[in-house]
């Protein structure tokens, strides 16, 4: 007893719908190549320029998304420190510090200060982040490192330190029991004399947009290889018959 094979249409229908979702992919992810360059393009304007804005800036709502080179005076809260799992550097597994800092500007929200990047032993014992005695600070302001489809969920030690992994202001500021902190974050400028291992990188554990651009070929290259196998089987049977 022989296969049915579908019919040509059909065939031609099933080519069509694969290969429109492959190109659906590729374009999705040209889209997030372009998002991602214009963030590394803005953040390179303002860390060229470095045009020291106010730390109060942290907390406007209409710049959510942007970036900042932000200065001033203020002070460490003697609040837990909130710590930032699963952050990668040359390879080791690790963590990302944090600590609220309190603009001395009137009216400026408690803002949160990345202090940079501490390794995690085979154990996993968290590090000891004491808050530093500095009262001046500067970096990029910055939005917090994307979530991706992981819930911010903060999680207290026995310490007191706030564990997450998936930095969201709002979330944080409950679990620190804070009424509100900015909504971007600052990350310190590496020549200052205070915190840990870090850089001024915008895009740490995440893909580049050089990364975005082979998958989106990847993926036009797969749809085109599906039409091209349906032309191919097309050719094929009008010769048999």
């Amino acid at each position: 007893m022989s296969a049915r094979r579908l019919p040509l249409w059909a065939g031609w229908m099933l080519a069509l719908a694969v290969a429109a979702l492959c190109a659906g992919l590729g374009l999705w992810q040209l889209q997030r190549m372009h998002a991602k360059q214009d963030r590394v393009d803005a953040a390179a304007r303002v860390l060229d320029a470095r045009r020291a804005q106010p730390l109060a800036l942290a907390a406007d709502a209409a710049r959510t998304r942007d970036y900042d080179w932000a200065a001033g005076e203020g002070r460490f809260l003697p609040l837990p420190a909130v710590l930032l799992d699963n952050q990668n550097r040359g390879g080791r597994a690790g963590v990302r510090a944090y600590r609220v800092f309190q603009p001395a500007d009137e009216g400026a929200a408690p803002l949160l200060v990345e202090l940079g990047w501490l390794p995690l032993p085979g154990d996993r014992r968290l590090p000891d982040v004491p808050a530093p005695a500095a009262t001046h600070v500067a970096g990029l302001l910055l939005p917090p490192p994307s979530p991706g489809l992981v819930a911010p969920v903060a999680t207290a030690q026995a310490d007191g330190t706030v564990l997450v992994v998936a930095l969201q202001p709002t979330v944080v500021a409950e679990a620190l029991r804070l009424p509100a902190l900015a909504q971007r974050v600052l990350r310190l400028d590496p020549d200052l004399p205070l915190g840990y291992a870090r850089d001024l990188e915008l895009l740490p554990n995440t893909l580049p947009p050089e990364r975005h651009l082979g998958y989106a070929v990847q993926w036009f290259a797969l749809a085109a290889a599906v039409l091209a196998i349906a032309l191919l089987l097309t050719l094929r049977g009008r010769r048999r018959r």
